[in-house]
């Protein structure tokens, strides 16, 4: 577009205004290769859905005490696909947001519970008998936190899956969960005991392996909400890395069919009354919990398209 001078006027770009929303680029990028393979495998609806995803974004601009503006996201249209890399993104920031609030709610009740963060493996799987594998892997779960010795009061649980080299599915879960203090001291599990007990529950005639570690705040850090943090962004990142999202179509239109209504994310214990287990429906607002900036209506907007042929999205100047 020129400008009144007949001179063509340079493109604004999202991320280089705003530093937080660097992401969008990436993401809506990836999205694009994840399309071209679901048309490539015949998922023509998934396809046209993500081709419309997020293709122009609306921020409110706020003026804040330092003098710097921040951008809120106040309009996007979404298409909820579950592995569009947009809109696993753009859960993962809610599920974590609605973790920000709910976790001070519930060491109010319960100050003195202590967090332990614990992966929990199985053996690489052929992509085709990954749904059955992951119910292997809930039904052991549930088995688990039955048991007597089972030493979660609260706990949030993850689905991720990586891809192997040779094109097999790596299920693992992520489990956030709070113990008692007396955990440490008496009915502590070591980490060799966890992949015993683990075993036991799935009923599998190798040991797999485990990883627990307690919750602590990262290395020159002493604010134990840091390393609940690192902990929660850790638990509720992406199903998916997006590489390997974006590695093999075959690979990806059958991870599609063996997940297709399955449960990422659930909650257990006394964090029920705190946590919702729903899927976000908002994939829009509360993606910062802790800002105390909040847009309103006198709040000047700036609007932002996907540019194709650059894989950025531009300020929309008309």
């Amino acid at each position: 577009m020129a400008d009144m001078h007949g001179q063509v006027a340079q493109p604004v770009y999202l991320s280089d205004l705003s530093e937080r929303d660097k992401p969008w680029d990436k993401h809506r990028g990836q999205s694009e290769t994840v399309g071209g393979l679901y048309r490539a495998g015949d998922y023509l609806r998934y396809q046209q859905r993500i081709k419309d995803c997020s293709r122009r974004l609306e921020f409110a601009l706020i003026d804040k005490d330092s003098g710097d503006v921040e951008f809120h996201l106040e309009s996007a249209k979404f298409c909820r696909v579950r592995f569009c890399p947009v809109c696993q993104w753009r859960r993962s920031l809610m599920w974590r947001a609605r973790f920000y609030r709910a976790v001070p709610d519930y060491l109010v009740q319960h100050p003195k519970h202590r967090a332990v963060f614990l992966t929990l493996t199985v053996r690489n799987c052929a992509i085709a008998d990954l749904r059955e594998t992951v119910n292997d892997m809930n039904r052991a779960f549930k088995r688990m936190t039955e048991r007597k010795t089972w030493p979660g009061q609260a706990w949030v649980k993850s689905l991720e899956v990586t891809r192997g080299a040779d094109g097999s599915a790596h299920p693992h879960f992520h489990v956030l969960l709070f113990v008692r203090p007396s955990y440490f001291s008496t009915g502590y599990i070591k980490q060799a005991d966890w992949r015993t007990y683990w075993q036991d529950c799935l009923r599998a005639s190798y040991l797999p392996v485990v990883n627990v570690k307690t919750v602590k705040p990262p290395k020159g850090q002493t604010d134990p909400r840091e390393g609940l943090r690192v902990a929660i962004m850790e638990t509720l990142k992406y199903g998916v890395k997006p590489d390997d999202l974006t590695s093999d179509g075959e690979w990806l239109c059958e991870l599609t069919r063996q997940l297709h209504k399955t449960r990422a994310v659930s909650v257990g214990g006394k964090l029920r009354p705190y946590l919702r287990e729903e899927e976000p429906e908002d994939l829009i607002h509360d993606e910062d919990s802790e800002s105390e900036l909040a847009a309103t209506g006198d709040d000047p907007r700036i609007i932002f398209d996907w540019a194709t042929e650059v894989k950025r999205y531009a300020q929309r100047l008309c």
